[in-house]
């Protein structure tokens, strides 16, 4: 009997809250850490791969705004819960910019190797957002301006790099989009009320030079 009603009590609340994993990732970067969030447009029930929105060469399927869309991202917590509750499987994505950090992100081998190297040379990073075939990594809130001066001082800067700044947005762990599943390669220390984050100049310095002296070229993804 303990068990039957230990079985009800789980199907109860997942009927209530959704995805509870989902849910409460996004109670916490909303209300915790004041990261304005949305959830994604929805996967094309056809084939996972394929996003649900109207665009069929969509690049980033599940991992965008759609309905509602960018500028609906809050952090308060009554619309969060509503949004996942009624859309429990839809995958988080955080408005960057403003109260939210920003991020650099490149194609997910690169990435690897970068890290690699930025870890030998003791360079303290972030959190980083991985999916199958970019990784992300926090920084700082930039402005347009910071960036452009910031690149047209470099010799080189990959094709690759993606910037997500003031008015670009990055899905969350651990969502699921139409790439497959997005996790957390360097994670938040638990319980922090904010992470910690690196100034945009340190981390676009310090990945062009591990690209540049490990020689993984970063190919246009």
């Amino acid at each position: 009997m303990r068990e039957i009603l230990g079985r009800r009590r789980r199907l109860l609340s997942q009927h209530d809250d959704g995805q509870p994993e989902l849910i409460g990732a996004a109670l916490t970067y909303a209300t915790q850490w004041q990261w304005p969030v949305l959830p994604g447009a929805a996967a094309d029930p056809r084939a996972r791969s394929r996003c649900g929105c109207p665009d069929p060469d969509c690049t980033v399927p599940g991992a965008h705004p759609f309905d509602p869309g960018l500028l609906a991202a809050t952090t308060d917590a009554r619309m969060v819960r509503w949004w996942w509750t009624n859309r429990p499987t839809a995958s988080i994505v955080m408005a960057t910019g403003g109260s939210a950090p920003c991020a650099v992100s490149l194609p997910a081998l690169p990435a690897a190797h970068a890290l690699a190297a930025l870890d030998r040379a003791g360079l303290r990073l972030g959190p980083v957002v991985a999916s199958p075939t970019r990784w992300a990594l926090l920084v700082r809130p930039y402005s347009m301006e910071q960036l452009g001066e910031l690149l047209y001082a470099k010799d080189f800067v990959p094709g690759s790099l993606r910037f997500h700044g003031e008015g670009g947005y990055l899905a969350l762990p651990p969502s699921e989009t139409g790439a497959g599943a997005v996790r957390w390669e360097r994670a938040p220390l638990p319980g922090s009320a904010s992470p910690w984050v690196p100034d945009v100049e340190a981390v676009v310095d310090a990945v062009v030079d591990a690209l540049t002296r490990t020689g993984v070229s970063a190919p246009e993804l």
